[in-house]
């Protein structure tokens, strides 16, 4: 079913219209057909799940190592603060709602 997969309903509507295999199975079963069409990283929760704990892992690495170097009043390189900051940033997008297009 991976060859089915589309991002949009003009694109479901043009494939639907090109593929008579495709046609027929949502003439069969229209609801789990078309959910099987969505992308990976919309239906796996998996994926997304370990995606989030791998940049809150980040994170939280990244705040202990500051912390710690600065208790032992070392200067924080600049580079666990890019590597905190980033992964921040991509969590905060991952987990924002996506705008709508209309």
């Amino acid at each position: 079913m991976s060859a089915y997969q589309v991002k949009s309903v003009s694109e479901l509507a043009e494939r639907v219209s090109q593929d008579s295999q495709l046609a027929e199975e949502i003439k069969r079963d229209p609801v789990d057909t078309i959910r099987r069409m969505g992308s990976p990283l919309k239906t796996d929760r998996l994926i997304y799940r370990i995606v989030v704990s791998a940049l809150g892992l980040t994170i939280l690495t990244t705040v202990i190592g500051a912390t710690w170097l600065a208790v032992k009043e070392k200067e924080v390189p600049d580079v666990v603060v890019g590597i905190g900051t980033g992964a921040l940033g991509s969590l905060a997008g991952l987990l924002a709602p996506s705008p709508s297009k209309e």
